[in-house]
């Protein structure tokens, strides 16, 4: 496990998981560098990226890169400076908190483990692991639909719990908040459908109602702690988009202005 480096010496040799799935403690290495390995995965948050990537000193030792961040956008940034074949884009949906060093708290009831289909060979036994686990684990042929499929259903869910300052059940239950969560997820399947995915935004709706009512955003939390929160990366990909296409995104546009209305009073942001 690579940490900061001014964190390496502190930092716990045991990493503990409580999940639905089983409680686990098992043993780690730590270090501040990334050595030499045949899959790296990266799972900072995409505020964090930049600093996170300076751990990568020789990026001719690390075989292929999995990044995990929510949006789109880092797989440009990972591309242009290791090159795209190293790249394996992947997207995973669960809520999960870390509440202390190496250890981690799995609150939501399922984890969707999403790769692209050129990374079967190399990590089909990983998922195949994954599975026997409790992860619901798929290949996907095109990467539009991959990126774009989990964003559809985070940006709505992220920036209508955060805006509302409720869980997803208390946004669903309010007119006003369903109303706005609701246009989201048109919003961002016309912009998705325009960039080639293949979602549907009557499908998102059903499954986003099947949320556990309790569950909260990791930008919820970020807000109410007062750290920086992944707007961009989030909603912006999805404004950008629609500007690029000409495609109105008033609820999208709504959801920011509030959130951002929050971060100044926390100092999220300047």
């Amino acid at each position: 496990m690579i940490v900061r480096r001014e964190s390496v010496a502190d930092y716990p040799e045991q990493l503990q998981l409580e999940s639905a799935f089983g409680n686990f403690r098992v043993p780690i290495s730590r270090g501040a560098e990334v050595p030499a390995c045949d899959v790296l995965w990266i799972t900072v948050k995409a505020t964090q990226l930049e600093g996170a990537l300076n751990a990568i000193t020789n990026a001719d030792v690390v075989g292929s890169i999995v990044p995990l961040l929510n949006g789109i956008d880092h797989l440009d940034v990972l591309r242009l400076r290791y090159g795209p074949s190293k790249v394996i884009p992947a997207t995973i949906a669960v809520e999960t908190e870390r509440v202390a060093p190496a250890h981690m708290v799995h609150r939501s009831p399922f984890a969707r483990l999403s790769v692209l289909s050129a990374g079967r060979s190399l990590l089909g036994p990983a998922l195949q692991h994954l599975q026997k686990l409790g992860f619901e684990c798929r290949f996907v042929d095109d990467e539009p639909t991959l990126m774009w499929g989990k964003l559809v259903f985070l940006a709505p869910f992220a920036l209508s719990t955060t805006a509302a300052g409720l869980p997803i059940g208390g946004v669903l239950s309010d007119p006003q908040w369903r109303g706005l969560a609701i246009g989201c997820v048109q919003e961002a399947c016309a912009v998705a459908i325009t960039e080639g995915a293949g979602v549907n935004a009557d499908a998102v709706i059903a499954g986003s109602n099947r949320f556990p009512p309790g569950m909260r955003s990791s930008m919820q939390k970020d807000v109410e702690q007062g750290n920086p929160p992944e707007l961009d990366a989030i909603a912006g990909t999805i404004l950008r988009g629609a500007a690029q296409h000409g495609i109105a995104v008033p609820a999208t546009a709504k959801l920011v202005g509030y959130i951002e209305a929050k971060c100044r009073k926390t100092s999220s942001f300047p």
